[in-house]
């Protein structure tokens, strides 16, 4: 039940979201994040940025994508790594006829995403109730820091700030050491991956009753709904699962040991494989002493089992470790850099670097694929990473019928 009276061209058979289209007011990068997904999926995604400068993460380098003469262009790899398969429409939403255009394009399209502060698209016509007025089949998915509703409402919201107050900071690095936020903006990667399952949630209920509805998704809500088990943890003890660095809060051995030339991760998730570990490196009675024959055994005696193993592991390099324990069904892997993991043939059989032709590069571009493999429908790679404004003229002229003329005037205004 698809609003997209204009499907582009590059949309043919086998795309699952083929015929959405997705007006995307969001920027950084839980919003971008999931439209992008969304888009590898075979929506239409028409990404609003301001004027001139785009959006905020076009300027977040180095690293920034360099043309054929070695120079840099205004594309940074933050912004490189979640717009593909968008289409750039530059519009002042401060302006009047901009809101009018919003509307326009909200006519013929699904979803509208957004990641203002909470009320902060009132002003211009375009919160939730406004535009449920006007278009009451749009799904439109806001992302806030805190949601739309609670004391912290009208806080501006940060993937930094989110991972400390929903408890995912106190939980990660070691133990004698300060709190650590993840290595990258995790709670905004998450919220982008919720907000896409609530998208297509109400997209399935729309498509039985016709209504559209507001989809609500916070930074802190979804930090706190990822903690899982540590979460549980609290709630089911009273106590604080302790920051345990590497290590697992509730199995051992379940942590990074250092291998002669660098590090592995050992991760023994029952007796048998322990028993089976044990008896690799010539330690079989280890299975069997009642300080270490169970996992809660293990937990309550881990420093000083911990200490004995990282003895073992310490003597060999990681293949020994790699191939040896994979061949008796213990799982261990290596601590990967980026190089090493795009280097694995696992990478390159699954298809998670792909490449793109760019504007800026008579070169094809690398980029990361996507994780969702499907039989009928896969995604597919269709646009780059558009620059700012890219597409502005088309859409005017082959979505909203604007001519040449009716486009120019809009320009001296400056509206686009």
């Amino acid at each position: 039940m698809s609003h997209n009276e204009n499907p582009p061209p590059q949309q043919t058979q086998n795309r699952a979201l083929e015929g959405v289209r997705v007006t995307d007011l969001s920027r950084v990068l839980a919003g971008p994040s999931c439209t992008q997904l969304l888009g590898d999926l075979g929506a239409e995604i028409i990404k609003i940025e301001k004027p001139g400068d785009g959006d905020d993460t076009r300027s977040w380098g180095p690293p920034y994508l360099k043309d054929d003469q070695g120079d840099d262009t205004s594309e940074s790899a933050y912004y490189l790594s979640c717009n593909r398969n968008k289409k750039s429409l530059t519009l002042d939403i401060r302006q009047e006829e901009a809101q009018e255009i919003i509307h326009e394009l909200l006519e013929k399209s699904d979803i509208l995403i957004e990641n203002f502060k909470a009320g902060g698209l009132a002003k211009y016509g375009l919160d939730y109730e406004s535009v449920k007025k006007r278009h009451p089949h749009i799904i439109y998915c806001s992302i806030t820091g805190f949601g739309q509703n609670g004391p912290l409402s009208s806080e501006p919201g940060y993937d930094f700030i989110a991972q400390g107050m929903g408890g995912l900071m106190a939980i990660t690095g070691e133990p004698d050491e300060q709190p650590m936020k993840a290595g990258v903006a995790l709670s905004d990667i998450m919220t982008g991956l919720n907000a896409a399952i609530g998208i297509l949630a109400a997209l399935n209920y729309r498509n039985k009753t016709g209504k559209g509805q507001h989809v609500d998704l916070a930074l802190l809500d979804c930090t706190v709904a990822a903690m899982t088990n540590i979460a549980q943890y609290y709630l089911t003890s009273g106590h604080l699962a302790p920051r345990l660095g590497n290590a697992h809060s509730t199995i051992v051995p379940y942590q990074t040991f250092a291998a002669s030339d660098g590090f592995i991760i050992l991760a023994v998730g029952n007796n048998n494989q322990f028993t089976r570990f044990c008896e690799f490196i010539n330690k079989p009675g280890w299975a069997s002493d009642p300080k270490y024959a169970t996992n809660s055994a293990r937990v309550s005696n881990r420093a000083e089992l911990v200490t004995m193993i990282a003895q073992e592991i310490a003597a060999h390099d990681m293949d020994y470790w790699l191939s040896g324990l994979a061949d008796i069904d213990v799982p261990c892997g290596p601590v990967n850099t980026m190089d090493k993991t795009f280097d694995m043939p696992q990478i390159d059989a699954r298809g998670m670097k792909i490449k793109m032709q760019h504007h800026f590069s008579n070169d094809a571009i690398d980029l990361v694929g996507s994780p969702i493999k499907m039989s009928e429908t896969p995604p597919r790679y269709d646009l780059p990473p558009p620059t700012c404004g890219q597409h502005t003229d088309q859409i005017l002229h082959d979505i909203l019928g604007k001519s040449a003329e009716e486009i120019a005037a809009l320009r001296a205004k400056s509206i686009l």
